[in-house]
């Protein structure tokens, strides 16, 4: 089969950009494109056709359960899975409704995310697979359409996985020389304060490393890297 071509809504670019990393990051999957209002998510799903739609609840000109009606509405071909922050019974009831394969409350972890996307190349390929259907292919399917229920990441209060995704990546590409808490806040757009907090919040997960490192006035400056990974064996 294809990749799984991706569009990704949501009106924050900062996560768009991580969920898309967290999409390349799969085999069999594309990003085609991403949307940051209903309006646009519309008109790329018209334009581009992708295969699935990772929707945002919370848009500026439109919900994005609005979107998934209108998607509905004029038959368009494709799969959706809701991430939003999105709560309430009602939102859930009204994804439900719309057909959404999963629905995925902000914030989790990339382990979740990744594994949802993988049901639903499982369920694309299971269907690619069917010719004539019996009860137990189509019990299969619809379980896997459902997918597992997974218990909620347990993270500290203000840590996003997503933010914290961000900053990890800074410190890939920062390399051995690793990065202070005022370089990383200048790659990733976060207040200095913010990026201190997410890259000690790395070092407790057991991810990164600090080190202190003096200049030539004397004064000692924190650098964080990443650790390198443990391999077996």
């Amino acid at each position: 089969m294809s990749d799984v071509r991706v569009l990704i809504v949501d009106d924050d670019f900062m996560v768009a950009r991580v969920h898309a990393g967290f999409v390349a990051a799969l085999d069999g999957f594309t990003v085609v494109g991403t949307a940051s209002t209903g309006t646009a998510a519309l008109q790329e799903v018209a334009r581009l056709r992708p295969d699935l739609v990772l929707l945002d609840v919370y848009l500026p000109d439109m919900t994005g359960l609005e979107v998934l009606r209108r998607l509905r509405a004029e038959a368009a071909p494709v799969d959706v899975v809701v991430i939003s922050a999105a709560r309430d019974a009602e939102s859930i009831r009204s994804a439900l409704h719309g057909g959404v394969l999963h629905y995925l409350v902000k914030p989790f972890d990339r382990q979740t995310f990744q594994a949802r996307l993988r049901e639903y190349a499982g369920l694309r390929a299971d269907l690619a697979g069917l010719a004539d259907a019996g009860q137990a292919d189509v019990d299969r399917v619809f379980s896997g359409a459902r997918g597992a229920v997974p218990p909620a990441p347990v993270t500290p209060k203000g840590i996003a996985p997503e933010t914290l995704q961000l900053v990890r990546q800074a410190l890939q590409g920062a390399g051995a020389d690793g990065l202070s808490a005022t370089q990383c806040s200048e790659l990733t757009g976060l207040a200095r304060v913010s990026a201190r907090r997410y890259l000690e919040q790395l070092v407790t997960q057991q991810e990164a490393e600090v080190r202190q490192r003096y200049g030539t006035a004397g004064r000692p400056e924190r650098r964080f890297t990443l650790r390198a990974p443990h391999r077996a064996g």
